[in-house]
């Protein structure tokens, strides 16, 4: 019988990790994080997002597609995917938009992850028409 197993020494110092950079951690900081599912977002709507360092507006288009304006990455309107909210690691809520985290964009072959947010608000389109 061939056994392929390997031993690996522990080492003897510990190696301490955010609790939010774990699983459960990040689940425990967002069960009551304040924040937007996009999915309840109706089209046309545009989200403006305070970060610490940016202002960034986006107009939902269909679910997480978006026109985003805005920051150093957007000076013009740019087409893009909002993906969702992390702590900048490798966990992230999709579809969400969440304060105290960074906000994740898709645009154009690369992510954007903005600093993090302070601030959400809702802008609604117009249902009225001029004639």
């Amino acid at each position: 019988m061939n056994d392929s197993s390997t031993i690996i020494p522990c080492r003897n110092d510990p190696t301490l990790f955010p609790r939010a950079a774990t699983l459960d951690g990040f689940v425990d900081e967002l069960a009551d994080a304040r924040g937007i599912h996009l999915r309840t977002i109706e089209p046309l709507t545009t989200i403006v997002v305070r970060t610490q360092n940016s202002r960034y507006w986006i107009l939902i288009t269909d679910g997480t597609a978006a026109i985003v304006r805005g920051g150093a990455f957007f000076p013009e309107p740019t087409a893009a995917r909002i993906d969702g909210s992390s702590f900048g690691g490798t966990l992230l809520k999709v579809g969400w938009i969440g304060i105290g985290l960074r906000l994740e964009i898709f645009t154009n072959g690369r992510r954007i992850i903005t600093s993090p947010v302070r601030d959400v608000t809702l802008e609604r389109a117009s249902t009225s028409s001029v004639h």
